[in-house]
């Protein structure tokens, strides 16, 4: 097998395993942009939706959280299903259900009816995103897996930035009268093209010595992360009643269970769906502790500031999704510069992206307390282009940190526990911050409300650089 160091497709001989080429590289990066725009794109359409389908505020969380939940649960099930199916064609049926969903969500008549679509949407997108990073680390290897794995993670900043801004634009361009249908019925022809790339350009890979389905634990994973996530995600607009309670005191009783089963599994030698084994990897484990805060830092940011823009500046959905613009060009840009700072420097490029994204939010805070509520493009622009040099430096070295030690065997595993905690986490960030957003509102103002958000969230990536100090400093 030849190493080219690039990304096109080397020279192998028929006995080597399957290698992702440069087009392959594209097509799976393309189903992992998918579902994390959408995550983040209905943003700045909640309010378009609301008046159209005469949603409440309950409602249109579930338009979000619904989405966020089935996808968040499923994600690890997803993973274990294309170790034991083929990635490929886990690939592909998720991408086609992806766009079947978008299209319902597109063309839904109501607002629960746009609810059940969004939770279909997760759950294609947990079947379709697993198989991203486990064909990366099953078909590449040494320079281009570095390079590969470093495109993803600016893939996945970026996604989440432009997933926003791109729903600004789709919305106030009203293409054919579509209004915030636009921003899922444009998935529909970029997934046709992405099942025509992906039938071409994307191998087969399998684990070897695949497992049965862990039905037990499939189950109380679920249960974990649904006692968890939907009394958050829903408690504040549903005005907590009993059940939220209930349901987040049941959630460390069900997550002891699941860990104990597991265990227990992963003991008698078999393969559960989460082996606690996978844990005693340094690498998985410390970075996954530290995407947890990082996570919610970034997706409730990116929620209270779409709020803040339109409802408390004024801004229309362009102008309120082009305001992060500068952090989206600096995030792709810095991040392409990743790989060869990491060969230099190795991990402390996480601490340094620390450092950077506290000035970033810092500015941000001070412009929101001194501009309010005179907020666009231009006065957001130092700190939103400082913060995304930030996060660039950080969530891409974050993913490789994670999986750099993850054997092929177990490719889809561990790509499903990462993309697990890291959308659990931005879902969490998004319930707890946009709570305390919302809820500080009324007494206190939308600017005081915005700068004592963006004051947590500064002490959340105060925590993220501390603990970037205990990453390996190197990666494999």
């Amino acid at each position: 097998m030849t190493e080219t160091g690039t990304l096109t497709t080397p020279v192998r001989s028929p006995s080597a395993p399957p290698l992702l080429s440069g087009l392959g590289l594209f097509t799976v990066l393309l189903g992992a942009a998918l579902p994390l725009i959408d995550f983040f794109i209905v943003n700045v359409a909640l309010p378009t939706i609301g008046r159209d389908l005469n949603a409440g505020e309950a409602v249109l969380e579930l338009v979000v959280a619904g989405y966020g939940v089935s996808y968040a649960v499923l994600l690890v099930l997803g993973g274990r299903l294309g170790d034991l199916f083929g990635r490929r064609q886990l690939f592909l049926g998720g991408m086609a259900a992806f766009g079947l969903t978008s299209l319902a969500c597109g063309l839904a008549p109501s607002a629960w009816t746009l609810v059940a679509a969004r939770v279909a949407q997760g759950a294609a997108s947990a079947a379709m995103l697993p198989q991203v990073l486990a064909t990366i680390q099953s078909a590449t290897a040494g320079g281009r897996r570095a390079k590969a794995m470093g495109l993803y993670g600016a893939t996945a900043g970026l996604s989440m930035v432009a997933g926003q801004i791109l729903g600004g634009i789709l919305v106030a361009a009203d293409i054919a009268g579509t209004g915030w249908r636009a921003v899922f019925l444009v998935n529909v022809p970029v997934v046709i093209l992405g099942l025509v790339l992906a039938a071409r350009a994307v191998p087969e890979t399998r684990s070897q010595h695949p497992e049965p389905i862990d039905t037990p634990g499939t189950v109380l994973l679920a249960l974990s992360l649904l006692t968890l996530l939907a009394p958050l995600t829903e408690g504040r607009a549903a005005g907590w009643p009993l059940w939220t309670w209930l349901s987040l005191a049941l959630f460390p009783l069900v997550a002891a269970a699941f860990y104990l089963v597991e265990r227990r599994e992963d003991r008698a030698g078999r393969t559960p769906l989460v082996p606690p084994s996978l844990f005693a990897l340094t690498s998985l484990r410390r970075g996954l502790i530290m995407i947890v805060p990082f996570s919610i830092g970034f997706s409730g940011f990116m929620f209270v500031i779409a709020v803040a823009l339109q409802r408390g500046a004024g801004l229309g959905p362009v102008a309120a999704g082009l305001a992060l613009a500068p952090m989206a060009v600096v995030f792709f840009f810095t991040s392409l510069c990743g790989p060869r700072l990491i060969a230099r420097y190795g991990t402390r490029v996480v601490t340094a992206g620390g450092l950077i994204q506290m000035v970033g939010v810092t500015l941000i805070t001070l412009t929101a307390w001194r501009s309010w509520p005179d907020l666009g493009v231009w006065e957001l622009l130092p700190g939103a282009a400082v913060a995304g040099a930030g996060q660039a430096l950080q969530l891409p070295v974050l993913i490789r940190i994670i999986l750099s030690e993850v054997p092929a065997a177990r490719a889809g595993v561990g790509s499903g526990v990462m993309a697990t905690t890291q959308q659990s986490a931005l879902a969490v960030g998004v319930a707890t911050l946009g709570t305390l957003f919302l809820s500080l509102v009324p007494a206190h103002g939308m600017r005081d409300a915005l700068v004592t958000t963006l004051l947590v969230q500064l002490a959340g990536v105060v925590l993220t650089t501390a603990l970037s100090l205990r990453l390996p400093r190197t990666v494999g």
